[in-house]
């Protein structure tokens, strides 16, 4: 009975393994064709190895093969993933599947945000690291703020148009004369540009300072005093990024940025 008992509690590893490894295998089918490789597919594959499943990859190479499959499983697009004989879906199912959902459209995010700043910060310190061989200055923060400014305007930059549509929703001085919202762009980009070159600093400086006060003004009165829960226009006009606290915290930044420069320059 000992003996049954050792040979029955050495085969339960095994059999648990043999269910593992079954149930960590998935069946992929996506689109590999001389003219077109299927980026979801690829991630599709890429994302379920992470995982930790095994793949088994089924290649469509043809249009014929492609259009024969969706008719078989009733399905409109591919890659389509089985895992356990059941259909997961696409790429965006698998991901949701694997609890990592993508973000949904509306969805609002300070990802762009932090992106921006983290590259201003890196791009700062890399800048005085080779001009002043040193990281630790005051013209490295200016530096940084400066940075950020152009970045945040070649957001706005890519499309003017639909920047100055979502920055109507809370501006107030581009509520009055609309134009504002389309200069609003290169105001910034030229006072971060000058900034940066520490030169013009005449002009730099209350372009800054006017536009950093009125947007602060603009989105703590939208925010805080209306109570409105709007998209900040930021990050240009396809941004999620939520307005609140950051949008405030970057037009205060180029108001304070704006007045250091003018003290520094001039007193």
């Amino acid at each position: 009975m000992a003996d049954a008992a050792v040979q029955t509690g050495g085969a339960r590893p095994e059999n648990s393994r043999s269910a593992t490894s079954a149930a960590k295998t998935a069946v992929l089918y996506r689109m590999v064709m001389p003219g077109h490789l299927c980026p979801y597919g690829l991630k599709s594959k890429a994302f379920l190895e992470r995982a930790g499943y095994e793949v088994e990859d089924h290649h469509l190479t043809t249009r014929e093969e492609t259009d024969a499959f969706m008719e078989k499983h009733g399905v409109e697009t591919t890659p389509q993933t089985f895992i356990g004989g059941e259909r997961i879906g696409g790429y965006d199912d698998v991901r949701a599947f694997l609890d990592k959902p993508l973000k949904q459209e509306g969805d609002t995010t300070y990802t762009p945000v932090i992106a921006v700043f983290a590259m201003a910060a890196l791009m700062a310190l890399a800048v005085a690291w080779w001009a002043l061989d040193s990281i630790v200055s005051i013209r490295t923060v200016e530096w940084f703020a400066a940075i950020a400014m152009c970045l945040l305007a070649v957001q706005k930059l890519r499309d003017v148009e639909s920047f100055s549509t979502m920055f109507l929703n809370y501006d107030l001085l581009a509520r009055k004369w609309v134009w504002y919202g389309y200069l609003y762009p290169f105001g910034e980009a030229l006072a971060g540009v000058l900034m940066i070159a520490g030169a013009l600093i005449w002009i730099a400086s209350p372009v800054a300072i006017f536009i950093g006060a009125v947007g602060a003004f603009s989105v703590f009165k939208a925010v805080y005093i209306d109570k409105r829960e709007l998209k900040c226009a930021c990050m240009g006009g396809s941004s999620d990024v939520p307005l609140g606290f950051v949008s405030l915290t970057e037009n205060l930044v180029m108001l304070a940025m704006g007045i250091w420069m003018a003290v520094k320059a001039f007193i």
